[in-house]
């Protein structure tokens, strides 16, 4: 960080600069390594003041106090807006900020140290679905450029996922079988163990569909399966991930299974259903789970099915990415009659323990040739000597400062990703599901995501979570 900069923080809650700073101490001290030294150069450099997004009032105060500490501290004249406030308030608060004069269309230099650049930063959901994406990028640009804005999505901030990048464009050994030639099927699993907490009202309105596939879901397959872009930035990354949305073919209803958690155990505490948690309706039809299946109509990816799964209080967290290969030609130790223990398999593993797992058929010690399923690791922890990498969001902010948009997502992306989910959600409205709830809490799901993979001679990993593929062995 420079040494001039400031930090305001900004909500209705009654409290003073001391009343924050304590508050942001306790959540360092819980996620962070702490450090005493470094906090106490960033302490007094947080400050806070109550106000209402929709106040035109309160946001001239705003502009006031950052008027003021950029006088007393000497910071120069470059601000970022970070709004994690409701989405609908998004434009109202942009259109606030430029009535104001603190918010404007500026020039990107990428340099820390040049004055006068402005960066919005949004967090997700962009909109709630296609057309109402497009309403509010609309509002966005009547007051910034598309270079200014920032659509955050911390996936895209966690080591693994841009690990995924190195190891497919910077080593030659997979990067030549990367496509439907060998590739039998890909895996993305996004498992939460927990529940909707304190958003029963934002989650009876979202739901699992656009809460996580129209983003987190997608933005993963979409750096799994992209061509090789020319170069490491952000136009060229992000015109070959539109490229792999446009490419989905839209799933059908028979390619989609939704769910909802009853009550049950997680990690062996006895949890409520989903009907039973705060300012939930006692007979709602919102889902918490979902599982698809879609295939991406391109020369590379002709006929591999991608599976998508996501939900709340399944068995454990768990976020994954598992790329099957096909089992070999010869006969001479052919397993393809057993799925279960062909298992080569890569997987790129974002939590818990971050890193990459191979799978593959080895021998047993013996006299016999008896195949074996093994797996190796490439554990951050382990080979970087890193107890508790930054968190993603800490990336990202960085990115933002830096002003690279690399790692967030574009509007045309964003406007590619409702297609593919708006279709789903009105199927699901216009015939919503009448076996809800359909999954115990503590569970991999509903037993239609399992049928959705076995009907196809497939089924879903579930690995324990430091990797294992499990027993198994076949004798030759």
């Amino acid at each position: 960080m420079p040494d001039s900069f400031a930090v305001i923080g900004m909500a209705r809650s009654e409290w003073s600069d001391e009343e924050f700073r304590r508050r942001m101490r306790e959540h360092v001290e819980h996620y962070c390594d702490f450090d005493a030294s470094i906090w106490g150069n960033l302490e007094e450099k947080l400050f806070y003041m109550r106000g209402d997004f929709g106040s035109t009032e309160d946001i001239e105060h705003l502009r006031e106090r950052i008027e003021g500490l950029r006088s007393e501290i000497g910071i120069p004249d470059n601000l970022i807006f970070h709004l994690a406030t409701p989405p609908s308030l998004f434009g109202t608060l942009t259109e606030q900020l430029e009535r104001t004069g603190l918010l404007n269309r500026s020039a990107e230099t990428g340099d820390m140290g040049k004055l006068g650049w402005r960066r919005l930063v949004i967090e997700k959901p962009f909109g709630a679905d296609r057309a109402s994406a497009q309403r509010l990028h609309q509002r966005l640009v009547k007051v910034v450029d598309e270079h200014q804005i920032f659509r955050i999505d911390h996936f895209l901030g966690k080591e693994t996922v841009q690990n995924m990048l190195v190891f497919r464009f910077a080593n030659p050994s997979f990067e030549p079988i990367w496509n439907h030639h060998y590739i039998d099927q890909i895996q993305i699993t996004v498992a939460e163990d927990i529940g909707i907490n304190t958003r029963g009202t934002f989650y009876e309105k979202t739901g699992v569909l656009r809460d996580m596939v129209q983003n987190h879901l997608l933005q993963l397959l979409c750096i799994v399966a992209a061509e090789p872009p020319v170069a490491y930035d952000a136009r060229s990354l992000r015109d070959e991930t539109v490229k792999v949305l446009r490419a989905i073919r839209a799933p059908s209803s028979a390619e989609v299974v939704v769910g909802q958690y009853g009550p049950g155990a997680v990690d062996g505490r006895n949890v409520v259903g989903y009907r039973a948690e705060d300012q939930v309706a006692e007979d709602s039809r919102t889902a918490t789970f979902a599982a698809l299946r879609l295939e991406i109509q391109t020369g590379r990816w002709a006929g591999v099915p991608i599976y998508l799964r996501t939900g709340k209080r399944m068995a454990r967290k768990l976020t994954e990415i598992s790329v099957h290969f096909k089992p070999t030609a010869t006969p001479m130790f052919s397993v393809a009659s057993n799925r279960s223990l062909h298992k080569n398999v890569l997987t790129f593993r974002l939590a818990p323990h971050e890193g990459i797992l191979h799978t593959f058929i080895a021998k047993q010690p013996g006299s016999e040739i008896c195949l074996t399923p093994v797996t190796s690791r490439f554990l951050y922890a382990d080979a970087f000597g890193i107890k508790s990498p930054p968190r993603a969001y800490a990336w990202l902010i960085l990115d933002v400062m830096k002003g690279d948009q690399t790692l967030f997502a574009r509007e045309d992306w964003v406007e590619q990703s409702w297609t593919i989910v708006d279709p789903i959600v009105e199927r699901l409205r216009a015939d919503p599901p009448h076996d809800l709830p359909n999954y115990v809490a503590g569970s991999w799901g509903p037993e239609a995501a399992e049928a959705l993979l076995e009907r196809e001679g497939r089924g879903w990993d579930c690995p324990d979570v430091e990797g294992s593929a499990g027993p198994g062995s076949v004798r030759v």
